[in-house]
This record gives C-alpha cells, structure tokens and sequence, in this order.
C-alpha cells in the first residue's frame, strides 16, 4: 500500500477517517500535515541499504539508515520512526532482535518487518515476540516489505501443506532457535548444543545466514 496523498483523503468524512487502520491513518495524517512517515532501515549491507532507501524515498517516506544497535540507539535519541525495517543478522554482537527490541521499546507504535536470509520457526516466532509485525525472507522487494507493513491481522485462508520436517531442517530449527536465545553468539551457541565452534560455523557459512 503507497501512502496515500493529502487529497486522497480530502474528501473523507469524519467518519470515514475513523474507521480507516490507526497506521494507516497515521501514514496519512502525516502526509496531511507536510510531513514524510519516517522508515528506518537498520542494514549493514551499505550497497541494499542504499537501493532499499531510494526506493522507498520514491514512495513518498523520509528514509533514516542505521547499520547496528549501537547506530540505532543513537538515532533514537532524536527520531521517532513510524515503520522499520531491520536484517536479522548485522555485524557485531548484537543481532537484528536486538534491535527490533530497541525498536520496540522506544515506540510501541513502530511497525517493524524483519528481514532474513534463511527463515526459521525459532527466529520468526522470536521476532514477534520482541515486536517485529512480519517477518520476511530475503530477497524481498520494497512491494513485499509495504505490504507487511499495512498486513496487521493473520490470514485464515493461508494453504496448510502436509510436508514432513527432515532431520536437517529439524536440526536447523534447533540451531536457530539457540541462535536466538544467545543473542546470534556463535560460541555460546556451540556451547550449548554440544557442537564444536568450527562445525557450527560451517554448517552457518554453508547456509548462508544473515
């Protein structure tokens, strides 16, 4: 969904605006008002990050850019972001559910979408939990990234498919499960699954996860 022009809405009644979405709404108060929703991009591929800005600058949002927590943090002090976009795995300690906490914790309001290289049960159902609304695998377009924004509510018409869990996808639910609960620490998640440091990164390095 485009955020919608001041005279889009101009000739809605009272009512009317009422019942529109509290996002939507305040997307469009905004614009209403001169001012741009703000959209925070928290990348530390420079490269995506530019492209992701850029296309979404076109799409009528005052883009910020942050590449970690600490970024994020000190951006905070002087912004209120309406929506945030967040990669799950930053360089650094600190992992993208830090930052979706961060995110969270300053403004309740925020709609954040969380985007991933190689989703997971673990690190999807932990995102939500900090605050994210949607989680989304990579390659998502700027198209995917504004419809979960405006997708508050769960669909009950999605297809139930009857595919069985293998060992390995079971194994890596488990090691990304642990990865979220360690704060993505490589070592302290080896730790805890008994696996050497080594192995484990082979296994993430083999899968490409960030």
């Amino acid at each position: 969904m485009t955020p919608q022009t001041a005279e889009d809405n101009a000739g809605d009644s009272p009512a009317a605006q009422a019942s529109r979405p509290a996002e939507e709404r305040s997307s469009t108060e905004g614009l209403a008002s001169g001012r741009k929703p703000g959209l925070l991009i928290v990348e530390d591929d420079a490269a995506f990050a530019r492209t992701l800005g850029r296309s979404f600058e076109r799409r009528g949002y005052r883009v910020m850019s942050a590449n970690s927590l600490e970024a994020t943090e000190r951006l905070l002090l002087e912004e209120t972001p309406r929506y945030a976009v967040v990669d799950l795995k930053l360089k650094g300690e600190a992992s993208g559910l830090s930052c979706v906490q961060a995110l969270h914790r300053h403004s309740a309001d925020m709609l954040i979408v969380v985007l991933t290289g190689f989703a997971s049960i673990a690190t999807a159902v932990e995102a939500i939990k900090l605050g994210a609304c949607h989680y989304l695998a990579k390659p998502s377009n700027t198209d995917d990234i504004e419809a979960a924004f405006h997708r508050s509510e769960g669909v009950t018409d999605m297809e139930v498919t009857m595919r069985q869990s293998s060992i390995k996808t079971l194994e890596w639910e488990r090691i990304h499960e642990t990865l979220a609960q360690t704060g993505f620490n490589i070592s302290e998640t080896a730790r805890r699954l008994g696996m050497h440091r080594r192995t484990l990164a082979r296994k993430l390095n083999k899968q490409q996860v960030k």
